[in-house]
């Protein structure tokens, strides 16, 4: 893997990128679908790659190695090969997921024991075992295993927490080089900055994470209910200290707002399910703000979805339409909300990304935040 700056904002850390994978270039920044058990719910492969335009996706060794399970992943030569996807891809380390499963799990040094959400049958996942399981999935980047402490967090708590994920990251590392990749192209890891929303705790994590000279970083342990405000002060103050020159993940972010707050503060890559879970509820985000479809004030509404140039398809849908298939309840709905969604969030990185560029990222910031958060 190889990251380039091509272009720096002169009024904020916002830049622009190029990421250099086996399985392809990723322009910065990006938001990358969350495909987490081998799939972008409600979109095809093709539609990712030729509507949406997305140019990596997640995936998630929790759901995958409980389904399909590694064994089946390995012999259809790893999860590009499985779900024909033949763009990067970036595995979760299942961190997070356990971290979810706070009533079925125990947490120690060695690893996470877990009872399944699917059957109750038990699992453990330790820094080893993440590690193996990334492996055989054949995610171009990987994370590190880490524990994911909630919001709020006492200092201590976190300390501790924050303590054993670089113990743990430390395992990853050593492991890794002693278990090849299995088909043939580099596995990158980023390790995982911790420490909830204490600044001292982030500084650490952020020093010890830069110290291991990694090819790429990841942030961490935030979107867990803290307020926008807080996120954006531990991320600029990880930023200050994580190397310029590699690429930086802020995981699990966000809202259109949250991402655009947070490429001015030097962050390249995001995920996140918001998209793709709200459109299956009917809430459209836009450049004039969020819809929810479902209103009464949009049934005689001929406009289309899509009024400012990222439309998904050659062909546009009114919202009346799109309403109409959520009151219907046709499978349909899901499929056009998601596509829309998901294209918004493609075009709006991507338009940061022209505008870091050209010069006039900030002001074109300012102004968007402000447009994407209000209700229409």
């Amino acid at each position: 893997m190889h990251f380039s700056i091509e272009k720096s904002d002169k009024e904020s850390k916002a830049r622009s990128g190029r990421l250099e994978t086996a399985h392809g270039v990723i322009e910065t920044p990006i938001f990358m679908p969350v495909g987490t058990a081998g799939t972008v719910k409600s979109v095809t492969q093709r539609d990712l790659k030729n509507d949406v335009k997305a140019q990596i996706i997640l995936g998630n060794t929790y759901h995958l190695n409980l389904r399909p399970g590694i064994e089946v992943l390995h012999q259809a030569g790893g999860l590009h090969r499985f779900m024909n996807w033949s763009l990067p891809i970036l595995t979760d380390s299942g961190g997070y997921q356990v971290f979810s499963l706070s009533e079925t799990r125990k947490i120690t040094e060695e690893g996470v024991k877990f009872s399944s959400h699917i059957d109750g049958s038990k699992h453990f996942i330790s820094p080893e075992v993440s590690m193996d399981i990334q492996r055989y999935i054949g995610a171009d980047i990987i994370m590190a295993f880490d524990e994911c402490t909630p919001y709020p967090c006492e200092h201590r708590r976190a300390k501790k927490s924050m303590d054993m994920t670089h113990r743990w990251l430390q395992r990853c590392i050593t492991h890794l080089e002693k278990s090849p990749a299995k088909y043939g192209y580099e596995q990158t890891l980023f390790p995982i900055v911790q420490g909830s929303v204490y600044k001292d705790l982030r500084a650490e994590s952020a020093k010890v994470i830069a110290d291991t000279g990694a090819k790429g970083n990841a942030i961490g342990g935030l979107s867990v209910g803290e307020p926008a405000e807080i996120m954006y002060e531990i991320t600029d103050a990880v930023t200050a200290i994580l190397p310029v020159e590699k690429p930086r993940y802020l995981m699990g972010v966000g809202t259109p707002a949250n991402i655009l707050e947070c490429i001015a503060l030097g962050i390249d890559m995001f995920d996140c399910v918001m998209p793709t879970r709200n459109a299956r509820n009917g809430m459209l985000f836009t450049a004039e703000g969020i819809i929810n479809i479902r209103n009464e004030k949009w049934k005689k509404d001929f406009s289309p979805i899509d009024e400012a140039g990222y439309c998904f398809a050659d062909i546009d849908y009114t919202k009346a339409y799109l309403r109409h298939l959520f009151i219907s309840k046709e499978m349909l709905a899901a499929q056009l909300a998601t596509l829309h969604n998901l294209s918004f969030y493609l075009w709006l990185v991507t338009e940061a990304r022209n505008r870091i560029n050209d010069g006039s990222f900030i002001s074109w910031k300012n102004s968007m935040v402000k447009k994407v958060s209000q209700r229409l």
